[in-house]
């Protein structure tokens, strides 16, 4: 498959790299407040750098997205450290790189069906793979009720990939415009 060329002098998307960074800092800090037994504020912004990854997915193709995945990865964690400590960011780093790379390989996979399939199998699949492996990393041995929270941010991830839908369509027809009006 045919990869869209990046612009000249275009090397990699900031906006979507400055997205996943704000978004994972932001969860990584918001995690640590739990709203009840089942859920911490960190599920409610988490779910958006899915919504980063397949747009940019969209609009630049899976090898930019990885790289944008990589560059995000690498600026979040060393962040993260500060502001969340070092056991969240390993936990988030790894959960992260594991689950967007999913994301992009699912959703390029799945990009030329109906709309609504890549994005919402993409990020249900990688929200599984993240959930799992962020909770047990961050909060197994804790005494903290980490299962539960992992449910609760499980079920608040999907029920976020049903309603990221909207944007996404809102935003896809963007993406697309700018696409096909930037020299190939």
């Amino acid at each position: 498959m045919t990869e869209p060329r990046p612009a000249k002098g275009t090397i990699l998307p900031w906006v979507p790299v400055a997205a996943m960074i704000v978004v994972v800092v932001a969860s990584n800090l918001l995690v640590q407040y739990p709203i009840n037994d089942w859920l911490t504020w960190g599920a409610l912004t988490y779910p958006i750098s899915f919504l980063v990854t397949d747009l940019t997915n969209r609009r630049f193709g899976p090898a930019r997205t990885r790289r944008v995945v990589y560059v995000g990865f690498a600026l979040a964690v060393v962040l993260s450290v500060v502001v969340a400590g070092p056991r969240i960011a390993a936990a988030s780093g790894g959960a992260f790189l594991c689950a967007q790379l999913l994301d992009v390989a699912v959703f390029d996979r799945l990009r030329r069906m109906v709309w609504w399939r890549a994005p919402l199998v993409s990020s249900f699949l990688a929200s599984a793979v993240d959930t799992a492996l962020f909770f047990s990393l961050a909060f197994a041995g804790t005494g903290l009720p980490w299962v539960t929270w992992g449910v609760g941010d499980f079920g608040v991830k999907v029920a976020m990939a049903l309603g990221m839908l909207i944007p996404f369509r809102a935003l896809m027809r963007y993406v697309a415009a700018r696409s096909a009006t930037e020299p190939a």
